[in-house]
């Protein structure tokens, strides 16, 4: 009987401890996975250029940089006095890429007068002028600048003369307010010696219609 009874003691241990297992696993909380949240991604904020043309200078200007519509980004200015002659100065002879300005004439935001600009032209077709010849037409737009200071102008009318008949009016000192380009063209007939000139004429663009006096 001892024995009998040792029996069902231990199999009501086990019984017990069966069912105590069960019940902790029945009773145990599920694991619920994490629902991601998704995080927006910021829209970009657009970066807005401001146009350096809505802020040209109100009065002249002594330009060091140029650019020009299709033809250079940033170019060199040189301001360069006449000669004794009076004759306008050009960049000095090895240097392919910077545009002499009439320093001492009419200067960039100037409300009359030309403002006279000119550059080399190479028989290799590799200066600047050989550019402007292929490049710059009527409704190009340039632009003469300083730190701190910029005048717009829009390419208006674009002529070749011959050297002989010269252009009259080009370098004029009053008048409606115009930038003037002039390069050598035509036919090389030796060192410096070409059989035309060519001259873009630009006006200002986005200008207010009525400007302030200069101060």
């Amino acid at each position: 009987m001892r024995g009998a009874a040792v029996v069902i003691v231990a199999a009501l241990v086990v019984a017990l401890l069966v069912w105590w297992l069960t019940r902790e696993e029945d009773t145990a909380p599920a694991l619920v996975a994490p629902v991601p949240v998704a995080t927006p991604n910021p829209t970009p904020t657009p970066v807005v250029r401001e146009d350096p043309c809505a802020k040209q200078a109100r009065n002249g200007f002594e330009p060091t940089a140029v650019s020009v519509e299709g033809v250079t980004r940033r170019a060199r200015v040189l301001g360069l006095p006449r000669d004794g002659s009076g004759v306008v100065g050009v960049p000095p002879v090895n240097d392919k890429e910077a545009f002499a300005w009439d320093l001492g004439g009419v200067e960039p935001g100037s409300a009359e007068g030309h403002v006279l600009l000119n550059t080399h032209t190479w028989p290799d077709g590799s200066a600047m002028g050989n550019r402007l010849l292929e490049d710059l037409d009527v409704g190009g737009e340039l632009r003469l600048s300083r730190p701190g200071k910029v005048a717009c102008y829009e390419v208006t009318e674009r002529v070749e003369v011959r050297v002989e008949d010269g252009y009259p009016g080009w370098s004029a000192s009053d008048g409606p307010p115009q930038v003037v380009i002039v390069v050598c063209s035509g036919e090389r007939r030796g060192p410096g010696d070409w059989s035309h000139r060519t001259l873009w004429f630009a006006e200002p663009v986005g200008k207010d219609s009525n400007p302030r006096p200069p101060s």
